[in-house]
């Protein structure tokens, strides 16, 4: 199946390079192009894609209003948004997550991880940024300033020992081979695992799986290395 991108940048001439990018791919299409987070919205709607690549810096709305937004929209449940951007702050990070992206890159990133970033976020895995920016989330999703949780922490009781186990690993930002691998696990077994847990805490995602462990105390933010 080709995956379908909708592109939300306010600079033309970065949204011209990523359509070539992705148009050149033979398992990917660009469906349209959005300057600003208000029109993002609009052709997420009429398009349905199964990507939104999204800046977060646009005039009107910006790209986590035009996020939220998306994810909110019942009828674009089928709808990944994955965020690229400059500004890859702590705050931005953390915000991005709780209003449902499901992955964040830097604009720093090669052409190879961010088409590979593009299959990932389509396939329904979280895709995030190595190295800091994990560190970052964990650190910020379990502050005060979080909001509320994405699910109430008595749902955690509806998982598995198992569920629970993959959950935690999930958010410690192992993939699902890794995983498999650590726990003896066929790589399906692992997916099924996960599905589950999404399913039975209400996520849409594996981005607000992770969120969802980090907000009920499932997961512990690790203190940084000084």
């Amino acid at each position: 199946m080709t995956i379908r991108v909708l592109l939300a940048d306010d600079q033309a001439l970065l949204r011209g390079t990523f359509r070539l990018l992705i148009d050149s791919c033979d398992d990917m299409e660009v469906v349209d192009e959005a300057a600003d987070g208000h029109r993002a919205v609009e052709l997420a709607r009429a398009h349905r894609p199964d990507v939104v690549l999204m800046d977060i810096r646009m005039p009107d709305t910006d790209g986590l209003a035009a996020t939220a937004a998306i994810c909110e929209d019942p009828d674009l449940t089928g709808t990944r948004v994955l965020i690229l951007t400059m500004f890859e702050t702590e705050e931005y990070v953390a915000q991005a997550l709780r209003v449902g992206a499901s992955g964040f890159l830097g604009k720093y990133v090669t052409t190879d991880a961010l088409l590979d970033g593009i299959r990932t976020v389509a396939a329904g895995e979280a895709l995030l940024s190595p190295g800091a920016t994990q560190a970052l989330i964990t650190r910020f999703l379990t502050t005060p300033a979080s909001g509320p949780p994405l699910a109430p922490a008595e749902r955690l009781a509806d998982l598995t020992p198992r569920e629970q186990e993959v959950t935690v690993l999930a958010a410690h930002g192992k993939s699902n081979a890794q995983i498999a691998g650590e726990l003896v696990l066929s790589v399906l077994t692992v997916r099924t695992h996960i599905q589950r847990a999404m399913t039975k805490l209400g996520a849409r995602d594996r981005a607000q799986l992770v969120v969802i462990a980090y907000q009920n105390g499932l997961v512990r933010p690790e203190p940084p290395n000084l």
